[in-house]
């Protein structure tokens, strides 16, 4: 036989390369986006769609993007686009954080100390603008090339003066409502970075503390213990990590209902809390001890509050008196129930000072050092002051017992340095009045959709325990606290009309006229004093808490905006779950505070990203991940998804092998698109037009209802923003699909005539997963589905077909063609090939034993008796045994009589019957067309439909 049938099958034709090329191929394809600016025509194509805008939360404009900035951006990339494909009108306007203290400092640093010092505060200004508008385009540009689709070229930047006014806007709402106040009360200090800090720019670390215990004189014997017969002089016991306030005390707090008893021990009697006697026993290394009894042996001892009003004399300072108070604050698990207590020095002293009326010290400067209401400590910076204290005390008598602690501390969030408490005057925002902080837990706990769910309970807590916000920094690189003061009284001035004239000052000329124009260049002329009516007034030389700049982004963005089709408020905000204490919060304080409305509909919010071991990365580490690099080396579409692969709510890893593992699984997506391209080349939207569900055979309407759960179970997964769902439900459809559908259509798809009704019936298949696959991957493969897109089957292109997948919009049930039987048909038919798929597995064994043992090469070469079991009976009577011998891919299915014991079907496996075709190289009786008497009677027909002349 001389014949060859190779060009005689119809083997899949695509120019759809099998390699992606990505690192090379995705910035040509940016070059079209931008060339067709596809942003803007899918805002056209959907206008009329209901809105859905994600506000964008503000990366910080310093230094290049990192794998944390590209894991959050795709994130948002999912949720517009995937929006966008479903119809909605989604603009999505990028920001930049441009104020703030790392910029400052970054300048100061490349300035040097002398040209620092004499550099003005305008020109300070204009440096930090350029470093921040370098970075805006470095960042840009980054984000771009990880496909993510955004007004890129206008993008709100918090520097710009319609952004800055929005500051004021708020601010003015909420200083006249009265929730903005001046008042001197403790707050975190960086004395590095000489600024007061909000909660949100605090990170904890461990740190080595000093753990001290000092007894403080009291200025007489309480009652009940000298009449249990105590003599001599009395102390209280303190306990304290922070040896550098003591300098500061005028109080020791004690928990009101806990039992107090007096200690005798190494001379001295001190009182302490009478459950934590034996622990500083312990501490203090006291070999014996005496507790003061009463006459019938029994401990006598005093509820805290019974002790509240009693004076000792303060340690540092001797010519001041101190006093008992105390609070619930305080607790039993350490230390000896006697707290010492700073107002100026931290939150809860500061409270329960205010209860009872306690004066409140503050001996230490901007820089840390302790000035000269600290007595003999004088000019010590607080860290250095710890030691030299604890020796002054040793010498004094007083230090009971020192150790060594490790403990979490706050940290500055810029210099990652350790902060302290100091009371300062600064600006704040009440929680409490005008109800602000009820008014947000009602907003967090009925108003707003949560991702995850559970995440209300993380911001609720935070706002349930917070103390007011510090909302002023003493920096030069903000959008000034807009309120000025009297030059004569010190009074505050600050008006509606103030406050209009400032407005209109920022949107005109921007936040650095606050420096160089003076405030009669712009202010009404009636402004004045409203204490002493003095009419010079000078403007607040602090500046607006970064967190308070993007939080008011909801005004100064989504509503100064509104013409573009932004929202007030927005249906999601989306950021790391580090802002639940800081974007979302700042976000929703100000809009509760300004508009009693949350400024979002939803909050998404995404873990971090680890290494392969769960570790933090980090330089030292070497574990960092640049998405530079995984753009260069693997191509965007690869680190999409990972992306879409991972539980966004948790920490997530990324690491090369993990890298390497997702560029299979894309291979095995792309390699999927190539065959569904392949197979259609001769394929058309005409063969469709005529054809009914009853044209299709078993198999195909079992996987026109499996693509069409798998829809439903994707559109279900980006409804609930759960795109590793999404991930899960294609990538487990595209390897069933090669396992089984795709593998078993080969026969069809290669050996039939090419207008065989049998060929067109999987094609049609294929036609509809592959309009399917990529309308539903858009969002997440962006460059890929949009490079299948231009290879589109030139038979299925349709007249005004956009040119973009990402124009393609979403596939519908309802556009499946043939059309779909109903919803339970469907249900009814995967159930029963549910079970077809659990007989193929028996038979699917038994081959791969045979093929081990050598008793067959192919499974063609097979013919198979399968015993059901009682399970499956049932759905073996239900098809043809053409149907199983399709899908085993064998030449002979029988199915034997009764069940087969156990939960699996028993398979004999024997040799095929009949002779291999050698067209198609099922084994059959040949000969049965007389023109090609070569070739099974199949391969015959279509040899004639294509005119093939066999060779003499």
């Amino acid at each position: 036989m001389a014949n060859s049938y190779k060009d005689t099958m119809n083997l899949p034709q695509t120019d759809f390369p099998m390699r992606g090329n990505l690192p090379t191929n995705e910035p040509k394809r940016l070059e079209k986006w931008a060339e067709l600016d596809v942003y803007h025509r899918v805002l056209e194509k959907n206008k009329d769609g209901k809105p859905f805008v994600l506000h964008d939360g503000p990366p910080y404009a310093n230094g290049p993007i990192h794998i944390g900035h590209a894991f959050n951006k795709i994130l948002k990339d999912f949720v517009v686009k995937s929006h966008a494909q479903r119809g909605y009108f989604t603009p999505y306007v990028p920001g930049w954080d441009c104020h703030g203290q790392p910029i400052e400092h970054m300048v100061e640093k490349t300035l040097g100390p002398e040209k620092m010092a004499a550099t003005s505060q305008p020109e300070l200004r204009k440096l930090c603008r350029a470093w921040a508008e370098k970075y805006v385009n470095v960042q840009r540009d980054g984000f771009k090339r990880l496909g993510v689709n955004a007004e890129w070229d206008k993008p709100y930047l918090t520097f710009t003066p319609n952004f800055e006014s929005g500051n004021v806007e708020i601010f003015k709402e909420m200083y006249l409502k009265g929730s903005v106040y001046r008042g001197r009360k403790p707050i975190h200090w960086c004395k590095r970075c000489h600024t007061a800090l909000a909660e949100a720019e605090i990170e904890y670390s461990d740190e080595v503390s000093p753990s001290i215990f000092v007894r403080f004189k009291m200025d007489a014997m309480p009652g009940v213990f000298e009449a249990a017969g105590a003599q001599g002089d009395a102390y209280v016991l303190i306990w304290t990590t922070t040896p550098w306030t003591l300098p500061a005390n005028t109080a020791v707090s004690l928990a009101p209902d806990a039992d107090y008893c007096m200690v005798k021990a190494d001379g001295a009697n001190m009182i302490m809390a009478l459950e934590l006697v034996e622990q500083v026993a312990e501490v203090a290394g006291w070999e014996t001890y005496d507790l003061v009894r009463d006459g019938a042996g029994e401990v006598v001892t005093l509820k805290g509050k019974q002790m509240c009003g009693l004076t000792y004399t303060c340690p540092i300072r001797h010519d001041l008196k101190g006093s008992l108070i105390y609070g619930d604050h305080v607790t039993l698990d350490t230390g000896t129930g006697c707290v010492h207590t700073a107002p100026g020095h931290g939150q809860d002293d500061y409270l329960v000072a205010l209860e009872f009326d306690v004066p409140l010290l503050m001996p230490v400067d901007d820089n840390g050092c302790l000035t000269d209401e600290a007595g003999p400590f004088a000019g010590l910076d607080t860290d250095d002051a710890n030691p030299v204290i604890i020796e002054w005390l040793r010498e004094q008598g007083t230090l009971v017992a020192e150790q060594k602690i490790n403990h979490s501390y706050p940290h500055c969030w810029r210099c990652h340095e350790p902060v302290i408490f100091r009371a300062t005057d600064q600006w704040f925002v009440s929680m409490d009045k005008n109800s602000l902080r009820e008014d947000a837990l009602r907003a967090i706990n009925s108003e707003v959709r949560w991702v995850p769910d559970w995440a209300k309970n993380r911001i609720g807590s935070m706002v349930a325990d917070r103390p007011d916000w510090c909302i002023s920094r003493q920096r030069s690189w903000g959008v000034p606290i807009p309120v000025f003061k009297c030059a004569k009284c010190g009074e505050t001035v600050a008006t509606a009309e103030t406050f209009d004239a400032v407005i209109e000052l920022f949107n005109t000329e921007g936040a650095d006229a606050w420096f160089t124009k003076e405030p009669k260049e712009y202010l009404p002329r009636n402004t004045k004093c409203p204490r002493c009516g003095c009419t010079d007034v000078l403007p607040e030389k602090d500046i607006l808490d970064v967190w308070w700049e993007s939080g008011v982004s909801h005004t100064s963005v989504c509503k100064h905006r509104a013409s573009e089709g932004l929202t007030f408020p927005a249906d999601m905000y989306l950021e790391g779950s580090d802002q639940h204490r800081g974007w979302f919060q700042s976000s929703l304080l100000t809009s509760i505070g300004a508009y009693d409305v949350p400024p979002y509909k939803s909050v998404m919010h995404c873990g971090f990203t680890v290494d392969e071991q769960g570790r933090k990365m980090s330089k030292s580490l070497g574990n960092g991940i640049d998405p530079a690099e995984v753009c260069d080396k693997y191509g965007a579409d690869v680190l999409r998804l990972w992306v879409s692969s991972v539980d966004y709510s948790q920490d997530v890893s990324i690491s090369e092998n993990i890298l390497k593992q997702v560029s299979d699984a894309y291979r095995r997506f792309r390699n999927t698109f190539r065959f569904l391209l392949g197979n259609l080349s001769d394929f058309s939207n005409e063969h469709m037009a005529n054809m009914t569900w009853d044209d299709l055979e078993p198999i195909d309407q079992f996987m026109m209802a499996k693509t069409a759960a798998m829809l439903a179970e994707v559109e279900a997964g980006f409804e609930a923003y759960r795109y590793n769902s999404v991930y899960r439900a294609t990538y487990d459809f595209v390897n069933d699909l090669s396992a089984v559908y795709m593998d078993v259509a080969k026969d069809r798809l290669y050996s039939e005539a090419p207008n065989s009704p049998r060929r067109r019936a999987v094609q049609a298949v294929l036609a509809n997963i592959l309009e399917v696959l990529v309308r539903v991957l858009a969002p997440v493969l962006s460059f890929t589905c949009d490079e299948v897109w231009e290879f589109w089957p030139e038979g299925m292109r349709w007249d005004g077909q956009p040119e973009s997948a990402q124009l393609a919009g979403w596939p519908a049930r309802a556009d499946f063609a043939p059309a779909l039987p109903d919803e339970a048909t469907c249900a009814e038919l995967l159930g029963a090939w549910e079970q077809m798929y659990a007989v193929r597995d028996a038979v699917t064994k038994a081959l791969e034993k045979a093929r081990a043992e050598k008793t067959i090469n192919k499974s063609q070469e097979a013919r198979v008796v399968v015993t059901p079991t009682a399970a499956l009976a049932e759905v073996t009577r239900r098809f043809d045994a053409s149907v199983f011998e399709e899908l085993f891919i064998v030449s002979g299915v029988k199915f034997a009589e009764g069940t087969a014991d156990g939960d699996e079907c028993a398979v004999e496996v024997l040799p095929a019957e009949g002779e291999k075709c050698p067209r198609c190289w099922n084994f059959r009786t040949l000969g049965g067309n007389a023109a090609h008497p070569h070739v099974c009677e199949r391969c015959g027909g279509a040899l004639d439909a294509i005119g093939f002349v066999e060779a003499e």
